[in-house]
């Protein structure tokens, strides 16, 4: 179809040519207009090469391919989107334990779901006390929130779970 759209350009360009120069004077309209076609056939073979690697590209993929690839930077997560985080997997973790409170496995899992946010409330810290010492005042207040939002939702859950729970199996290791 691409080749067809082409000819169709390629005559029209032609026929306007030949129908062009006998009326205006031969010299300066010749010169004007000759390089249209030539430049109408490299623009189709262009766009030609171009449309043809995208399907080969998209033939050559696979799914083990795409499982494989990987990104170039290697991306870090900002304060504000680990604050973001920590905040709603808390509050997943205080649902769950209103849902059903006297599920042993809910509960370990509840348990194992908190240490990860405490783990990643370190990483906050570390991060807001990197950053904002040379942080822009605005800056400094949105670390700021970040971090207070993050540690008003731990205390929540820290009082959710049932007294004791991350106590004993740190015992129990022992």
């Amino acid at each position: 179809m691409f080749k067809w759209y082409v000819a169709m350009i390629l005559v029209a360009e032609v026929a306007a040519l030949l129908l062009l120069l006998p009326l205006a004077a031969p010299d300066k309209l010749a010169l004007l207009l000759a390089p249209v076609v030539p430049l109408t056939v490299i623009l189709a073979l262009f766009l030609h090469s171009r449309r043809d690697s995208v399907s080969r590209g998209a033939l050559r993929l696979s799914p083990e391919r795409i499982t494989g690839h990987r990104s170039r930077t290697s991306r870090s997560d900002s304060p504000e989107d680990i604050s973001r985080s920590i905040v709603e997997r808390t509050a997943e973790i205080r649902r769950a334990l209103q849902e059903e409170p006297d599920s042993g496995v809910r509960l370990e899992m509840c348990a194992l779901g908190y240490r990860a946010c405490v783990n990643d409330m370190i990483t906050l810290t570390h991060l807001v006390n990197e950053e904002a010492p040379n942080a822009p005042i605005f800056r400094r207040l949105r670390l700021r929130r970040a971090r207070k939002r993050a540690i008003e939702a731990l205390s929540a859950t820290r009082e959710a779970l049932p007294p004791g729970l991350l106590r004993a199996e740190h015992q129990e290791r022992q």
